[in-house]
């Protein structure tokens, strides 16, 4: 698969691979923006997939089975991923009965939060391990995500396998919550990098420059990366179609701060992030891609 142009930023260590597991039912909850190509590549690689999401766009990948419930994924799948929006989402939706099967949290929720549910599904007799990615659309619709996954050894060892189709690299971050942690990390990177890259642009535009060779300089230094050079070529182009949307980013950056107060750390710059991301978001663009923060930027001063 050909590689993304805004790969995902993420903790390298470890090999991801091409295998999936074979002989086993797996369940995936949540066919969003990230969740339906993720299923779609597990589907392709063989993998025995039953699928559900809260609303049917007729996006059931091909090769998966679509179930009515959230129960009957759970009845008929050994493993289920979850790959849900919010924490609120999970809780309304697991049922109680998870004995014996494996959960696999890969989305992003407080790590509070994933202890409690880690908790609540052993306490049931069942298994958890996070696993987390980096990465949007792009890297998820290429198989490019970078995994970082938390759990009892030998569970993860089937999950590295589970979603080698889905991820570049898979990397071991210990126990839970240590997925969830790093990925807030990795996002403290992620979201200070691409609101400065809009500053940059929001700044040019304010000196009359022309943006178009701001982008073929940033893109020809030593600062570029897949990702500085997709979202610049969307600050340039106005094209904002999602590849991360502006209201889980916001959410994402709720999350690092939250994290960082609960440990008595500072976190000034995410903190002037998040008010620019709930700035976009509240002028229409929380649908938009987190490139659509430069709006922020914009509206500011006029």
């Amino acid at each position: 698969m050909a590689r993304s142009h805004e790969a995902g930023i993420g903790c390298l260590a470890g090999g991801g691979g091409g295998s999936t597991v074979s002989g086993m039912t797996v369940g995936f909850l949540g066919l969003g923006v990230m969740g339906q190509p993720m299923a779609a590549n597990l589907a392709r690689a063989g993998t025995d997939l039953i699928v559900w999401s809260r609303t049917d766009r007729g996006d059931t990948p091909p090769g998966a089975t679509r179930a009515a419930s959230v129960d009957e994924v759970f009845a008929r799948a050994g493993t289920v991923i979850l790959m849900l929006a919010t924490e609120q989402a999970i809780d309304a939706v697991l049922p109680a009965e998870v004995g014996g099967k494996l959960v696999v949290h890969m989305g992003t929720t407080s790590p509070e939060h994933s202890e409690r549910l880690g908790a609540r599904i052993v306490a049931a007799g069942g298994r958890y391990v996070e696993a987390p990615v980096s990465g949007s659309r792009g890297p998820a619709e290429a198989g490019e995500l970078i995994g970082m996954v938390a759990g009892e050894a030998e569970d993860l060892s089937l999950v590295r396998d589970l979603i080698a189709p889905l991820c570049r690299q898979v990397v071991d971050c210990g126990a839970v919550p240590g997925a969830l942690l790093m990925k807030l990390a990795v996002n403290t990177f992620l979201i200070s990098m691409v609101t400065g890259l809009a500053e940059a642009f929001h700044f040019a535009e304010g000196h009359g420059l022309d943006t178009a060779v701001l982008r073929q300089v940033l893109d020809a230094g030593p600062m570029a990366s897949t990702v500085s050079r997709g979202k610049a070529a969307k600050i340039v182009d106005s094209d904002f179609a999602v590849q991360a949307a502006i209201h889980d980013v916001l959410k994402n950056n709720e999350l690092v701060v939250a994290a960082a107060r609960r440990r008595g750390l500072r976190s000034p710059i995410l903190d002037v992030c998040r008010d620019l991301y709930a700035a976009a978001a509240e002028h229409g663009h929380a649908g938009a891609d987190m490139a659509a923060v430069v709006h922020a930027y914009r509206k500011a001063t006029h």
